[in-house]
């Protein structure tokens, strides 16, 4: 028998590392359960800003500037939010005195009555998530979209979505595979693994450990349960005997024997109760035949689920690309702006510049993470017009560019100069993306802010430029 959230967590001391997003909905809830809540940040107050209003104003106690971590040896428990190095002293410290660690989506899955899907993947994480969501929305089915997932006002912690809820409903969550360090119990009804490629690596020490840390989302699944891999993903299917839940797949170049596949542009699924066909994706708003892909992984959690899917044809049609994912934020004298800011490794690069279909100059570099550009200068060859270089990895990015012959790159110090250096290389009927294939945190204090960087820059060139013809 499950224990009461209520009576699990009431009386307890728990301390939460990471006065943020995550942070303060765990704190939150556990203060509503009952807990007695500490939270410690490395960050001094004035780095954390309105946060600390928000903390103070629920009564905390907030140890912000924090390096001791004083009492969280004597804590019952210890929250940790997704952006806290493994190697972080309050965390070694709880651990040497034997004190559970845990991360805030097994809190979300502990306190949730609603059964939860659970999304992770190297690329495409979020508009899966997204369009799943939609998928069950315009189906009429309750569905929260939570989780790792930030795109315009959608930034709704895993747990507070739980708390939120009820059983009736399904919790669609955006995980990360730093929030799947730190799980114990953590089990999703269905779990989906898109994809695996070379990112995080400033984080982890190799692939292998980045990939273990990814599969954590089947770690606890059973028989009753549901994993979604890409049959695509030659890595994935290695790794599929592992899993000890039903295994279903999802295809764009063979059909499978359960899950969902392409045929030219339309979607189809097997399934226990047999084959049918679900939509055609040359309808969609979504460009790039990976958003392909991110449709049949979506219908594949809907059919797993045991959803209906009588509106998936009308759900993808009306579904828009998110914030900061190949968004269209202007188009100057028939020259369109892409913001693809979300972009932040080299695959998921390569990718967006085979989605466009007209002549392209882009935007390309951020922090290194460790990624092997080799890739991106074949590519630029294939695909691009010019490329404009920036922030610490522009140098790494324009070595791989000489060695495929291709020289149409300079180097810019700013966004705005970025944009007016694409802007000069661009005809009516081009495109202009920014598509950095690399973390933001060398100029920028995340993808959200570099994105809307390139929008007010691309708005400073239509009011400047706006009548040339």
């Amino acid at each position: 028998m499950e224990m009461n959230p209520y009576e699990e967590f009431a009386g307890k001391k728990v301390h939460i590392i990471g006065i943020a997003r995550s942070g303060l909905a765990a704190a939150d809830i556990l203060v509503c359960l009952g807990a007695k809540v500490t939270m410690h940040d490395n960050k001094d107050a004035w780095q954390l800003g309105d946060v600390l209003t928000i903390v103070n104003k629920m009564g905390l106690d907030a140890r912000m500037g924090d390096q001791a971590y004083e009492g969280i040896g004597k804590a019952d428990l210890v929250v940790v939010s997704p952006g806290v190095p493994k190697t972080c002293p309050g965390i070694l410290a709880a651990i040497d005195k034997g004190v559970p660690v845990v991360s805030e989506i097994e809190l979300a899955y502990r306190v949730s009555p609603a059964p939860m899907i659970g999304i992770t993947g190297t690329n495409g994480k979020s508009t899966t998530s997204a369009l799943l969501a939609h998928m069950f929305i315009t189906e009429g089915q309750q569905a929260y979209l939570a989780g790792n997932i930030l795109a315009g006002e959608i930034r709704l912690p895993l747990s507070r979505a739980a708390f939120r809820s009820s059983p009736g409903d399904v919790i669609v969550g955006e995980i990360s595979s730093f929030q799947l360090e730190w799980i114990r119990t953590f089990k999703p009804k269905i779990g989906m693994l898109l994809n695996i490629s070379t990112d995080h690596l400033d984080r982890y020490k190799n692939m292998d450990e980045y990939i273990a840390a990814k599969m954590r989302m089947f770690e606890n699944q059973d028989a009753d349960d549901v994993a979604i891999l890409n049959a695509d993903d030659p890595r994935l299917m290695e790794l599929a005997s592992s899993i000890k839940s039903k295994l279903w797949l999802f295809s764009r170049n063979r059909e499978v024997e359960l899950g969902t596949f392409a045929r030219g542009s339309q979607v189809w699924a097997r399934t226990p109760a047999g084959e049918r066909f679900v939509c055609d994706t040359t309808k969609m708003r979504l460009k790039g035949m990976h958003n392909q892909e991110n449709v049949l992984a979506s219908t594949a959690a809907v059919h797993a689920f045991g959803g209906t899917v009588e509106k998936a044809q009308q759900a993808v049609e009306t579904f828009q690309a998110l914030p900061h994912r190949l968004e269209p934020v202007a188009e100057i004298n028939g020259i369109e702006f892409l913001n693809n800011s979300m972009c932040t490794n080299t695959i998921a690069a390569i990718r967006s510049l085979e989605a466009i279909g007209t002549p392209l100059i882009v935007i390309v570099g951020g922090k290194d993470k460790g990624d092997d550009y080799t890739a991106l200068g074949p590519a630029f060859a294939k695909y691009v017009k010019h490329v404009v270089l920036m922030g610490d990895s522009g140098p790494a990015i324009a070595q791989s560019a000489d060695k495929a012959g291709f020289a149409k790159y300079s180097h810019a110090l700013s966004m705005e100069e970025a944009v007016e250096m694409a802007w000069r290389h661009a005809k009516p009927g081009d495109t202009i993306m920014l598509s950095p294939g690399c973390s933001s945190f060398d100029m920028f204090t995340s993808f959200e802010e570099r994105g809307q960087a390139f929008r007010d820059a691309a708005r400073v060139l239509a009011e400047r430029y706006g009548s040339r013809q």
